[in-house]
């Protein structure tokens, strides 16, 4: 076995660990686990209460 042979058994192991790992990510079983996973960032996010307008608050009086 030469060089070149070991680094073509290498990539071919590397392509079909990429062709799992692409098959794995869009399995239909993952997708309700990545959708829950798209919304994290928005989950800690509370309405922010209306400011008033300062100048509605303020007596119009001097």
């Amino acid at each position: 076995m030469d060089i070149g042979t070991l680094r073509g058994i290498g990539t071919v192991l590397v392509f079909v660990a990429f062709v799992c790992l692409v098959f794995w990510a869009y399995s239909n079983k993952r997708k309700s686990t990545f959708d829950e996973a798209a919304s994290l960032p928005f989950a800690d996010e509370e309405p922010k209460p209306e400011m008033q307008d300062e100048h509605s608050s303020r007596s119009t009086n001097p």
